[in-house]
């Protein structure tokens, strides 16, 4: 087991190059399997989450060799097993090789899902999907067993706009009999990325990134390149930090667009921001204005940067407010920061922040991904040491974030205990 200990009070300058997205990475691995050829994807992280999607491939037998940022994946000798709570329970999206094997076998067999304790996370979403594609879902001793005869295409409408069931009904569908309609599908530049690299193999997919996604079946799909788009929730934790404590902090390699909401919110309190093609440069600014925020889904406020963006409100002068819609348990950092400092009460999904506060170093908990960036970030700013533990839900989805901090000025390092 890992902890972080960050001394705080540093600013820090000069280059954070963003990785590749770590939502995309870990549909586009399973995604993989559906080729009858060898497929490449570069620009993937080295997050915890990515290595897990590997031991599945290898546990399926499926041949895969990591080099750097690129995975060559080559699936002719699948074999379709069930993928048991070791690896299901250890990481959520695990089951997009629920889609992909259905997809390509007609039949996938998998104990439920684990991830962040943030709240009620059902995939019934995907399930009704997967049946109204032709298949049968029964749940049998934790475990869901999907089987169908045959996939055929279908006019299916999410009744909420979610990643997963978006992705993983895709996924399904790529090579059923005739054309599969997904209504209100969700927009996330993620599901784009995915979609991409399906027809980048020989899928026929169309309108990925609006509420309305057509798949046309077809029978096979080829070798193909692919590279993963820049992980927009990462940069958007750096640009966060860099608004904190940050001195011209340049964080290279991203798509600005798909950060907006983001950058709007920092323009209205007062960040200094310096917005390019392909990066932003952030400074601290002396007097933050306070703000409300409510997160949704894309392209609204994303969820995934509540966390560390309320560090940032507890900087502002005024009231602020957050207030979280889509998952019930995104507040989970909150008690830490108050313990270092923070003035916040949390009432009915909304946050109530009156700044700005001293925060001063103390001992917590990263109790999820996000939480643990905003726990970072605020051992950034404050007076002493910080001390965080339970950090292997932080090494899930920031790549080399040790050096990456490390590299700019910040005073972070990482023990075993």
């Amino acid at each position: 087991m890992k902890l972080l200990e960050i001394t705080g009070g540093n600013t820090l300058s000069g280059t954070i190059r963003i990785s590749g997205a770590k939502n995309s990475s870990v549909a586009l691995i399973p995604a993989a399997i559906l080729s009858d050829e060898e497929v490449t994807i570069c620009n993937v992280p080295e997050i915890s989450d990515t290595d897990t999607l590997c031991e599945i491939l290898d546990y399926l037998n499926v041949e895969n060799k990591r080099a750097s940022e690129s995975i060559v994946i080559n699936p002719n000798n699948l074999e379709n097993k069930e993928i048991g709570e070791n690896y299901s329970k250890k990481l959520r999206a695990s089951y997009y090789f629920m889609g992909a094997l259905l997809g390509k076998y007609k039949k996938a067999v998998m104990h439920f899902p684990g991830g962040c304790s943030i709240g009620a996370r059902p995939i019934d979403l995907h399930l009704k999907g997967f049946e109204a594609l032709g298949a049968k879902v029964t749940n049998e001793k934790n475990k869901y067993i999907v089987e169908a005869e045959e996939l055929k295409g279908a006019n299916i409408y999410l009744d909420i706009a979610s990643v997963g069931a978006t992705i993983n009904i895709m996924l399904a569908a790529v090579r059923a009999k005739g054309t599969t309609v997904i209504d209100n599908a969700a927009k996330e530049p993620e599901i784009v990325n995915v979609a991409t690299f399906l027809n980048n193999m020989g899928a026929k997919i169309t309108g990925a990134g609006t509420s309305t996604i057509k798949i046309t079946g077809v029978d096979t799909l080829h070798k193909c390149f692919h590279e993963v788009i820049p992980d927009r929730i990462e940069a958007g934790t750096y640009i966060l930090i860099g608004a904190l404590c940050g001195n011209q902090l340049k964080i290279d390699n991203i798509i600005p667009e798909h950060i907006d909401s983001l950058l709007s919110k920092l323009e209205e309190i007062g960040t200094e921001l310096e917005i390019g093609a392909d990066y932003v440069i952030v400074s601290k600014s002396d007097r933050y204005k306070s703000t409300n925020i409510k997160t949704a889904v894309y392209p609204g406020f994303p969820t995934d940067l509540q966390q560390p963006f309320t560090v940032l409100l507890t900087q502002c002068n005024g009231k602020s407010k957050v207030m979280e819609t889509i998952w019930e348990n995104r507040f989970m950092h909150v008690p830490y920061l108050i313990q270092m400092g923070a003035d916040i009460t949390v009432k009915n999904q909304t946050a109530t922040i009156i700044g700005p506060t001293a925060l001063t170093g103390s001992e917590v908990v990263a109790t999820d991904l996000r939480a643990g960036a905003a726990l970072v970030a605020a051992a950034l700013i404050a007076d002493g040491k910080t001390r965080i533990t339970n950090i292997e839900h932080i090494l899930r989805g920031y790549e080399n974030i040790v050096e990456k901090l490390t590299s700019v000025g910040a005073k972070i390092e990482s023990h075993e205990i």
